[in-house]
């Protein structure tokens, strides 16, 4: 009988593959990489379990958890989950305030969390969540013996010696019992509570394994946090059904060399790490003409290669044939090397990929899958396939989900995998799941035989003055195509025309004030005439697919890039449009000098 809950699914892997890799961590002492078998973590999961059952916590109480990933996540995630309780991933890079909140809002009675120090910057919000009984610290010192927090090593002593409960005692977890409460970015508001139940988690996993075959031998790279959906989903519990094993990387500034170390079969991202990479490669080739030409000729033929098969297109000729096997060696095989070199599947989700990074990389023999969800649904809800993938769309809905388009174009899902509701929002809850049980997801779609492709969010789109209305998703990935700019953020509601807020990459910035005769090392020179008149011409370049309507006419530059320490980007990196606005306030009136201000 198939796993109906998360803990079936660690069961049932340890029954079939006990000796097999199941995690693979990095020694900084030994300098090298450490592996654990699914046995050892299995065994270690019971230390913790013991440990945490010696709490005497009440049933579905909540677990925070607020570590990077890691062995120790997962060990306190299926602790949890085997005891009836419920995990919360909390975002690692949040500030303390926001951490707050979701703790107060939870009301989690343990906390997870990486140093003594991150909770010693936390404790003095403790009166916002008294529920907390107890805090447990990975390392550091504490430099009070007193109070609620217990060094892990400790903690974990404490539970083999009370064995409040003993190892092997299976929890009886019902479907649809909670497996975790995550909360939302907060890109307009205050976070959410997002319940999710075993039964989506483990639909969602058996439904993306339906259409992406993942196999013991594969090897995943996990770097998204475990406090994103999609990393917890299709990076953790996944690999664990289908019995692969997951390296956890040392940090994202590390992950290019994690990536040739490693040398991952399946890696799940997000576009900003494929955006990074494209433009790191076209900087380099930047000044090498004749490798920018061999560079272009690849693309161009293994782009061709592919619509043959894809959609019996006319066939290559017998001398593209015989050039592309040259190219491929000498060019995309290169570029494939940067990812390990052994790539089945490089999943892209959580935000649009601009069509020039997604065809780059896929001509090149990247097996770029964008797909699209919502950590409402679990999260995954469309996906491309290995053997259907058309990079301008989502592909197609996963087996089980049904959707359709709504007024004002707006995407419906139903399924096994949607969420309960919002933790203790009765009311936000019924504005967003319907009668019928269909989650109103915000996003405006279209769905084109059989495929989903999503125009943006509905609160985002932007109305000018003249009645035009755009959706600033596409337009902005199309924009972060350019090596120039590394944030932008496009506005225009109720005003006569876009303008675009920009962000621009320094190293660039340098090489095109050069060329335009300006400091770049003076801030004035972002203000010059000549450099925003060069960032609207490569804007305008960027965005040429769209109507003209669409294009920017005015932009503001700056070389300070915005952060989720200033409030002004969520954990996970999308923008805070309306704290964008509210902090480059003169920036945008500058813009706008002349015409009426809509607010």
């Amino acid at each position: 009988m198939a796993p109906a809950t998360l803990p079936q699914i660690l069961a049932e892997r340890l029954a079939l593959s006990p000796s097999a890799e199941a995690y693979r961590t990095f020694d900084p002492v030994a300098a090298r990489w450490l592996s654990l078998t699914w046995r050892e973590f299995g065994q270690r999961v019971l230390e913790w379990r013991a440990a945490l059952g010696g709490e005497g916590l009440a049933a579905a109480a909540r677990i925070a958890i607020l570590v990077p990933n890691g062995v120790e996540h997962l060990c306190m995630d299926q602790a949890a989950l085997s005891l009836g309780l419920v995990p919360v991933p909390m975002h690692l890079i949040d500030e303390p305030e926001s951490l707050a909140y979701v703790l107060s809002d939870s009301g989690a009675a343990l906390l997870l969390i990486d140093t003594v120090a991150h909770w010693e910057a936390l404790a003095p919000h403790a009166a916002r969540f008294p529920t907390l009984t107890r805090v447990v610290y990975l390392s550091g010192e504490s430099s009070s013996a007193e109070g609620i927090a217990r060094p892990l090593a400790q903690w974990l002593e404490a539970g083999r010696a009370a064995a409040h409960n003993p190892p092997g005692a299976e929890y009886a977890a019902a479907p649809d019992t909670l497996a975790a409460l995550v909360y939302t970015s907060g890109t307009t508001g205050r976070p959410k509570g997002v319940m999710l139940t075993h039964r989506n988690v483990v639909a969602n996993v058996e439904a993306i394994l339906s259409v992406i075959p993942v196999f013991e031998s594969d090897v995943f790279l996990s770097f998204l946090p475990l406090s994103h959906t999609l990393e917890r989903t299709a990076g953790y519990y996944l690999p664990m059904a289908a019995g692969a094993a997951v390296a956890f990387a040392r940090s994202v500034q590390a992950l290019p060399s994690d990536l040739i170390s490693v040398r991952p079969t399946v890696l799940i991202s997000v576009p900003r790490i494929y955006e990074r990479a494209y433009t790191a490669i076209r900087d380099a080739l930047a000044r090498r003409a004749v490798s920018r030409t061999l560079f272009d000729w690849t693309v161009s033929l293994g782009w061709q290669r592919l619509e043959h098969a894809a959609r019996a297109a006319r066939a290559p000729s017998l001398l593209a044939r015989s050039l592309w096997r040259l190219l491929d060696r000498w060019v995309a095989a290169k570029v494939r090397s940067r990812f390990g070199g052994r790539l089945r599947a490089a999943v892209t989700g959580g935000a649009p990929i601009p069509q020039s990074v997604a065809r780059t990389f896929l001509a090149l023999g990247v097996p770029l899958l964008q797909g699209y969800g919502l950590t409402e649904c679990s999260p995954v809800v469309a996906c491309n396939r290995p053997e259907d993938n058309q990079p301008d769309s989502v592909g197609p809905p996963l087996p089980g989900v049904e959707v359709r388009i709504g007024a004002n174009d707006e995407l419906l899902v139903r399924g096994p995998s949607v969420m309960r509701g919002y933790w203790e929002r009765p009311q936000e809850t019924a504005g967003v799941l319907d009668r019928d049980g269909w989650l109103h997801t915000g996003d405006q779609a279209r769905i084109e035989q059989g495929r989903l492709s999503i125009r943006g969010r509905i609160k985002d789109i932007i109305v000018t003055s003249t009645g035009e209305k755009i959706g600033p998703a596409d337009l902005e990935s199309a924009i972060l195509a350019d090596p120039l700019f590394e944030q932008v953020m496009v506005i225009g509601e109720g005003r006569p025309y876009l303008a675009a807020l920009l962000v621009l990459n320094r190293d660039q910035w340098a090489r095109e004030a050069e060329q335009l005769g300006l400091d770049p090392a003076d801030p004035a020179s972002l203000r010059a005439k000549a450099a925003v008149d060069r960032a609207l011409e490569r804007i305008a370049r960027a965005v040429s697919a769209f109507p003209g309507y669409a294009r920017p006419r005015a932009a503001s530059l700056s070389l300070a890039g915005w952060t989720v320490d200033a409030g002004l980007l969520t954990p996970t990196l999308k923008p805070k449009r309306a704290a964008l606005e509210k902090y480059l306030a003169a920036e945008v009136a500058a813009l706008y000098r002349g015409h009426a201000d809509p607010t």
